[in-house]
């Protein structure tokens, strides 16, 4: 049962529930981009002065995944919602892949954070900021990819697109809700919840639907192939971080292996205790992580 929601009236319950202090004159507003004619991205900005760090979530996520780790890390920010999710418009086109979200995310890198030190992407947002770096290098000093990388298939992935690709609508918010706690089985009702609340909408009916696109492929088809983005890895100049989960089947051995064999200087690290959703599972690791990138 939902009575009121209000969009950053949550943070203390973030905050809480890691045991952060409560968020008291934490600056943190909803800003737009227009990226085309007549569609806009929107993206949530954090603190005073400019960004330094650009966020991009992962696939039917928002900007909203990263609010703990804002939180935590307590430095200038941008969280950007990609084309297709949360308050960012939808493309008539439907394609929500890694080059055409980058494009699209470079406009509003230009407009909201030029200087940002760093660009962090987990999973669809990973891939969408490598594609960035590649084409945009101007923007990306510093690449950090949170648990994926180009040997993404949909096998290794095939917990997620069966969360994803469940019913479109659902009969209330606490049916939607018990599903995602079955996907989630790690994560606490109350961060999932929370979760919920941010990605997806009551209907005029009363019913319940996610707030993205759903951009179904065709039934039995594979997830588009990444492999690609390989190149990408060999060309970016920028420095590159992995962060990968210990408990997430996404990126496995062979994957960190090839990662290396093209950037040997690539820094690999394994956060124990997180899946794919580092910033779910152990949003205070990784804020503290992503800070050290920033100090260095």
């Amino acid at each position: 049962m939902v009575d009121h929601y209000e969009e950053f009236g949550l943070l203390h319950d973030n905050a809480r529930e890691v045991g952060l202090s409560p968020p008291h004159g934490v600056r943190v507003e909803r800003c737009w981009v227009e990226v085309a004619p007549g569609r806009r991205l929107s993206a949530i900005r954090w603190g005073d002065g400019p960004p330094e760090m650009v966020l991009l979530h992962g696939g039917a996520q928002n900007a909203h995944t990263w609010d703990t780790v804002a939180l935590a890390l307590d430095r200038p920010l941008v969280a950007i919602d990609l084309p297709g999710h949360g308050h960012s418009d939808w493309r008539e086109d439907r394609a929500y892949w890694p080059t055409e979200n980058a494009h699209a995310v470079a406009i509003a890198i230009t407009e909201l954070a030029p200087g940002a030190r760093a660009v962090t992407g987990m999973s669809l947002g990973g891939l969408t900021a490598l594609s960035l770096a590649h084409r945009y290098p101007h923007l990306v000093a510093e690449l950090v990819l949170v648990d994926i990388t180009p040997g993404v298939t949909r096998d290794k992935a095939s917990a997620i697109t069966s969360f994803v690709n469940g019913p479109e609508s659902f009969g209330s918010f606490d049916e939607l809700l018990e599903r995602t706690i079955q996907f989630n089985p790690t994560r606490s009702e109350s961060s999932l919840r929370r979760g919920v609340l941010h990605n997806a909408a009551p209907r005029p009916d009363g019913t319940w639907a996610w707030r993205y696109d759903r951009n179904h492929l065709p039934e039995g088809t594979d997830i588009p192939d990444f492999g690609s983005l390989w190149e990408a890895v060999d060309a970016v100049q920028a420095r590159l971080t992995l962060l990968r989960g210990a408990d997430s089947p996404v990126v496995d051995d062979a994957d960190v292996a090839e990662l290396l064999r093209r950037r040997p200087d690539a820094e690999v690290i394994v956060v124990e205790g997180a899946g794919h959703s580092i910033q779910g599972d152990r949003p205070v690791e990784l804020a503290a992580r992503l800070a050290a990138i920033l100090d260095r």
